[in-house]
């Protein structure tokens, strides 16, 4: 390889020991769930963005804590393979994802079809979870597309036949507090340090601080995936963070449990979140995937953190305005 070339790919290579023989399938699904695609044994390649560089410094932390190693590199292929050829194994793995979604919507249709009266009636509930199961799915899939695969308006055409069939989508679980309450007052007056190049979970956390817990809250941003905390720092998002992933919940999920599990609007905004960050379609609302374009225009346009606080921190109290008042709204309904 040539030197000089920066790269417009991430690589994650891994080696992981032979016990237990489930953490190579555990890792595998992982990387599927983010998007990667393997280009030899054990190597993953991811277009080189600040999100994929996230989850695969999240892939490394995993790995390593189940006794394996791992490392990412930048690259840029020169000979063997293309960019194009790259792109074309993305385009194929979200085709196949897509024309399983696709599949699965004209024969849940099949089965619906030609039901009357009360047999109908007695599959609504299950043709509406299976509808919930596949807008689920199609959105995990539409938010690892990189590439815009082909396959995406088929997919989307038969889930309008679905949806159209159904007549409506329905709302979501809730998410329920895991955490114990702590005290607000007692995080005033302190340094929140977490790592830089803050995208989704990180502007989320700062802005919910700032708003609700700390106006003058002070942040630092440190380059390491380690930081020992100074007096009155308090690290999140990060490894061994106070506050940090726990579980299937982002670091903001994590804030809302220990500071404001009851509050309906601040979990709505939690549940955009947490599909943005974690990528696994769990609630899959409506104006995820938009929110989500607008945080990437963000990170793509100001390198500076304390600017995409600034400019994230206000797309984000207008996704509070615009929740508090649809569920003032539908308070007066009820």
């Amino acid at each position: 390889m040539t030197g000089g070339t920066e790269g417009r790919w991430l690589l994650l290579i891994h080696q992981l020991p032979p016990k237990p023989a489930y953490l190579r399938v555990k890792v595998w699904r992982r990387l599927q769930g983010l998007g990667a695609v393997a280009i030899k044994n054990s190597v993953y390649v991811m277009p080189k963005t600040d999100p994929a560089t996230e989850d695969f410094q999240w892939m490394v932390r995993e790995i390593a804590k189940d006794g394996g190693e791992a490392a990412i590199c930048t690259a840029g292929f020169i000979e063997g393979l293309s960019d194009a050829q790259v792109e074309s194994l993305f385009h194929a793995a979200r085709d196949a994802d897509y024309r399983q979604v696709a599949d699965e919507a004209k024969s849940i249709l099949g089965s619906a079809a030609g039901r009357s009266g009360k047999a109908r009636a007695d599959a609504a509930a299950a043709l509406e979870a299976e509808f919930n199961r596949l807008q689920k799915r199609l959105a995990a899939v539409t938010a690892i597309d990189f590439f815009n695969a082909p396959g995406r308006s088929t997919a989307e055409a038969a889930m309008l036949q679905l949806q159209s069939r159904l007549g409506q989508s329905k709302a979501q679980p809730a998410r329920s507090g895991k955490g114990v309450m702590l005290d607000i007052a007692a995080f005033k007056g302190r340094t929140w340090v977490t790592r830089q190049g803050v995208f989704v979970d990180r502007i989320a956390c700062t802005w919910l601080i700032r708003r609700f817990i700390d106006p003058a809250a002070a942040f630092r941003f440190v380059a390491g995936k380690h930081h020992k905390p100074g007096a009155k720092e308090v690290r999140f998002d990060m490894f061994e963070g106070e506050f940090t992933h726990e579980g299937d919940r982002c670091s903001f999920e994590v804030f809302l449990d220990r500071f404001f599990p009851k509050d309906p609007v601040l979990a709505e905004i939690g549940r955009i979140v947490h599909d943005l960050d974690l990528k696994d379609a769990k609630f899959g609302l409506p104006e995820t995937a938009g929110f989500g374009g607008l945080l990437s225009g963000v990170a793509s346009a100001h390198k500076s953190d304390e600017v995409r606080l600034e400019v994230g921190g206000a797309l984000f109290d207008n996704l509070y305005a615009f929740f508090n008042s649809t569920t003032k709204k539908a308070g007066r309904r009820g």
